[in-house]
């Protein structure tokens, strides 16, 4: 998360002291290991993976079922598996350019996924160089949280001051041979080496200006808190996983119980004989005796009920829904579905809200790069539009669209913006007004060439009549 620092106390900007980096470093670092176990509760490296047992011979199942993971790709899949639509009646083309030449969707994808584990995200808007042409461009990556921070001043604006991205560099046995750190102010780019992080001193090695006018580091937020998306349904997590471990557990115990055999005297070889014949012959005076199992009672509805209970917490927590729950089968509407889905629909409410503050702080870097190269963009009448990836049901918005056009309730403007797939209405209109135009223009050559063939034939009938009346003079 973005670091608070007084800006009198930081000094010169430009030439930042080592107490400084260090001071902020050790603060970004207080929050590594909760983003380290969010990072490997997505992957599946989970707690329930770390239980062991007083006893070796006792079963220890370890059952991962990866909730975290699901709640994430749903989440993204949900918030941009639709890109993100920019429109403005200005002419922006040159900024969609330079998107689509860093391929900005699937940066956005990466983006969102870092949101939604970390609850955190940041990119890095960069100057690179294409290998075959050696133009220079503006291109942009994600960087690991664990590995980059802002910081800002301590007014209520949190103007951003400068960001730092550090990395170890491994030597050819693996271990780390230094840290390569980056510092990124509103002009210029510091590269140091250091021994190590947090205290000693920093080397510089270069510094070369930027022209983005700006901290090229943009912070995105999930959420007020900063928190993940599955981060306070983790216990949930933990219990669920720990249930279906124990159910193995009790499963495996109970095919390798204990035999208990009382009013019998086995010698030897009796054991073989029991395993091959299935067969013990009592040699002892009459009397009682019995064989049985020493097992615990199993009562699996009642387990059956605590794992249904657990799932359901873990899917309310998170607002991500069952999509294998009954309620989601295949005959059911776009629009019930949005009903199913309000829970997700409102949480998606919030984190587009920080999300696109992130993404007008991005447009204020690339316009001011465009500058450069007399690429003036108005970026204030940009924008920007989220659509949840849902399905829908086109062929009843069109009717909609069609009886309310025809009943004459809204323009036709307002109607178009019904349909998920138009991102800019004027364009669309544009193009239905030069169809409109074609067709009647293909009318109305149509039309003039029947009028000439009319005309034509007029004139044949007439010349026809006329000759015949030469002859019949004639004769």
């Amino acid at each position: 998360m973005a670091i608070k620092i007084n800006r009198e106390m930081a000094g010169d900007l430009n030439n930042p002291s080592s107490e400084l980096l260090n001071h902020c470093i050790n603060q970004h670092q207080s929050d590594f290991w909760r983003l380290e176990k969010l990072s490997d509760y997505y992957d599946g490296k989970q707690d329930i993976l770390k239980r062991t047992k007083d006893s070796a011979a006792a079963p220890n199942n370890k059952v991962v079922v990866n909730h975290a993971k699901y709640v994430t790709d749903m989440n993204v899949g949900f918030m941009v598996g639709n890109p993100v639509a920019y429109t403005s009646s200005d002419d922006i083309q040159s900024i969609l350019d330079a998107y689509t030449k860093v391929d900005i969707v699937s940066h956005d994808t990466e983006l969102e996924k870092d949101l939604s584990v970390f609850g955190i995200g940041y990119e890095l808007i960069y100057m690179n160089q294409e290998p075959q042409t050696g133009k220079v461009f503006a291109d942009i990556k994600c960087i690991d949280p664990r590995g980059i921070f802002l910081v800002t001043d301590d007014t209520i604006d949190t103007n951003p001051l400068f960001a730092v991205h550090y990395q170890p560099v491994y030597n050819l046995q693996g271990a780390v041979d230094y840290y390569l750190v980056k510092y990124y102010n509103d002009n210029r780019v510091l590269t140091y080496r250091a021994d190590s992080i947090g205290f000693g001193n920093y080397k510089l090695i270069k510094a070369l200006p930027h022209y983005f006018k700006a901290v090229p580091v943009i912070e995105y937020r999930n959420n007020e808190e900063r928190q993940g998306d599955f981060e306070q349904a983790i216990s949930l997590i933990d219990a669920y996983n720990l249930l279906q471990s124990d159910r193995l557990n009790d499963k495996e115990a109970f095919v390798d119980a204990i035999l208990v055999i009382l009013g019998f005297d086995l010698r030897d070889g009796d054991g073989q004989r029991l395993a091959k014949e299935r067969l013990l012959i009592n040699t002892n005076a009459p009397g009682e005796s019995s064989v049985s199992y020493l097992t615990k009672t199993m009562d699996e509805s009642s387990v059956a009920i605590l794992r249904d209970s657990l799932l359901e917490d873990i899917h309310k927590v998170t607002y991500v829904p069952n999509m294998n729950d009954k309620n989601f089968s295949g005959n059911v509407s776009g629009e019930a579905m949005k009903y199913k889905l309000f829970g997700l629909l409102q949480l998606m409410s919030v984190k587009e809200r920080y999300m696109i503050k992130g993404l007008r702080q991005r447009l204020i870097l690339f316009a001011n790069y465009l500058e450069i190269g007399n690429k003036n963009v108005d970026i204030d009448g940009i924008k920007i539009k989220l659509k949840p990836n849902l399905p829908i049901n086109t062929t009843d918005i069109v009717n909609q669209i069609v009886q309310a056009h025809q009943a004459g309730i809204l323009p036709l403007k307002v109607l178009l913006s019904w349909l998920p797939d138009i991102d800019n209405v004027d364009e669309v209109l544009e193009q239905l007004q030069e169809e409109k135009e074609d067709a009647i223009k293909m009318n109305q050559k149509t039309l003039g060439v029947q009028a000439e063939d009319s005309h034509s034939n007029l004139e044949e009938d007439e010349e026809e009549s006329n000759d015949s009346g030469k002859v019949q003079e004639k004769e």
